[in-house]
């Protein structure tokens, strides 16, 4: 069976508006991923029992080239559309859901990175453009400005990945005595905090998301990026890297990088699935094994309830990959033309972005349902996908009640102001058509296995 995507979706039009520099490099670390998934797969078991990614798991994927995908070229990076690096989470995920969430997370760092001040990137990439940068924006700590910058202080949870970074980025409250009159991102080298492993789930248990310590640190003023630059898109660093990846809305890149990592889990129990129902027979309930079967019972294969099941997963997949790829698309295609990207533009990012989750986890949960009782052993790949799946819902990125709140004012307010043209194209996005170029094609999505609108901020923003 083709994909049915990809056959739409060529990769001349999947990455719009890049340089061909960009876009081989992207090719080559979707080819270097292909070639290293079979050794995550064999390993994901130990990463679970590791509690964190092994070592030899985070070189083979810094070798990909993937933790580069969004790092400024000035800086040795590929500055590639966004929709390449959620398609290298994706199958990543896929193959091991604690490996895709950390690439995913230290994969989105230098980007973060890429709007602060240049002082602060050269600080980092100067003498080694591979640093690897964990991140935890809860508001949990605090700040007191200080002459040349601030003394930092607090407990960070859910940094994944953290055990392989060698720089953190942390959110803050900066104080002046008793009130907050800033929140801000805060950049740290390892050798000004401290870990604590504290990290036991029941999903994404290979992520290492400890906690990190800071006690009375101090960080220079340029290591310091404010939410109200993120916010309105008009960063320190912009003035140095004014690509169109750097002008998108940092509250719909981060919280798009969330879901391809839980897309990508649901696709690897989709494929799991798939292989466990390709040869089981049913001999469970009375009359399942009859003596005109032989007493071998029936095989799944032929049983509508598993074919529907099936056919209904793969459609909310499809569905989720599609609005994410086609929004972060169209917010790139913006930036590249110089166009505002406005409030709608950003919630209905947001809106389809906590629907993808959604969409992702019911079509696991449908399939994990299926699978009989051998799912639930520990050997079972689906049910460490229906974990890990669950563990990327927990994050507060996806919050659909609060997006969809969000969304459902605007659009009122819009067609109070507007009656006449409540419902029209002006007030929705177009469904991306053929030629649209903004949609990523879905990895993998056929093929079995081989043998914001608001700046994501404080607790919205941090891991699992």
């Amino acid at each position: 069976m083709s994909d049915p995507i990809a056959a739409v979706f060529d990769r001349a039009t999947a990455v719009p508006d890049q340089s061909t520099l960009s876009a081989d490099a992207s090719a080559a670390v979707r080819a270097a991923i292909g070639e290293l998934l079979p050794a995550l797969r064999e390993r994901a078991a130990k990463t679970e029992q590791a509690r964190r990614i092994p070592v030899e798991s985070i070189d083979e994927l810094a070798e990909t080239g993937v933790f580069r995908l969004l790092q400024p070229r000035r800086h040795g990076g590929y500055e590639a559309h966004p929709a390449e690096f959620y398609t290298a989470v994706a199958e990543l995920a896929a193959a091991c859901g604690s490996t895709g969430w950390v690439a995913a997370v230290l994969g989105i760092s230098p980007w973060n990175l890429a709007l602060f001040d240049s002082a602060a990137q050269d600080e980092v990439w100067g003498s080694d453009p591979d640093a690897r940068i964990c991140s935890s924006y809860a508001l949990t700590g605090t700040a007191t400005a200080v002459e040349g910058g601030y003394r930092l202080s607090g407990r960070w949870g859910f940094v994944s990945g953290c055990d392989h970074a060698t720089w953190a980025l942390l959110g803050a409250r900066v104080m002046d005595g008793d009130a907050a009159v800033d929140s801000c991102t805060f950049l740290v080298p390892a050798t000004d905090y401290t870990v604590d492993d504290v990290w036991q789930a029941v999903g994404l248990r290979g992520t290492g998301s400890n906690d990190i310590v800071v006690e009375d640190v101090f960080v220079p003023a340029h290591r310091m990026l404010d939410s109200t630059s993120v916010t309105r898109c008009e960063t320190p660093g912009n003035a140095v890297n004014d690509g169109p990846l750097y002008r998108i809305p940092f509250g719909c890149v981060h919280t798009s990088a969330i879901t391809a990592a839980i897309i990508g889990m649901a696709r690897g129990g989709y494929h799991a699935h798939l292989d466990q129902q390709r040869d089981r027979i049913r001999v469970a309930l009375p009359g399942d094994a009859t003596k005109d079967s032989g007493f071998t019972g029936n095989a799944f294969r032929e049983d509508p309830a598993t074919l529907t099941r099936i056919a209904e997963a793969s459609g909310e997949l499809d569905a989720a990959w599609l609005l994410l790829t086609h929004n972060i698309g169209h917010l790139h295609d913006l930036a590249a033309a110089g166009a505002p990207i406005t409030p709608s533009e950003r919630l209905r990012l947001r809106r389809d972005q906590v629907r993808g989750t959604e969409r992702a986890i019911y079509a696991v949960d449908r399939l994990f349902e299926n699978s009989g009782g051998r799912a639930l052993r520990p050997d079972s790949v689906i049910q460490r996908c229906w974990r890990d799946a669950h563990a990327g819902r927990a994050h507060a990125a996806n919050d659909p009640e609060r997006v969809y709140r969000m969304f459902g004012s605007a659009e009122l307010a819009a067609a109070q102001q507007n009656p006449h043209d409540a419902g029209t194209p002006e007030s929705a996005a177009a469904v991306p058509g053929p030629d649209s170029g903004t949609a990523a094609a879905i990895p993998g999505l056929a093929q079995p296995n081989p043998p914001q609108a608001e700046a994501v901020s404080g607790a919205e923003a941090r891991q699992p």
